[in-house]
């Protein structure tokens, strides 16, 4: 069975929120606004909010790698 998980480079976030409004249960924001990670291995349930997620971030800075 494939794992999957979500990596976020937060130096390159640049505070837009869209992971957030994307994927709640998953991302949320430091005082700057900065991206913070929550889940590294979502539930499966979650999976298509984070790939949203992926797909909104407008830095690129989340990925969904296979392990």
């Amino acid at each position: 069975m494939t794992s999957l998980k979500v990596e976020l480079e937060a130096d390159k976030c640049v505070a837009s929120g869209q992971c957030v409004v994307a994927a709640m249960q998953v991302f949320d924001q430091d005082d700057d606004g900065i991206a913070v990670l929550l889940e590294e291995r979502p539930a499966s349930e979650l999976l298509d909010d984070v790939r949203e997620a992926v797909a909104v971030c407008p830095a690129a800075a989340i990925r969904l790698v296979e392990q």
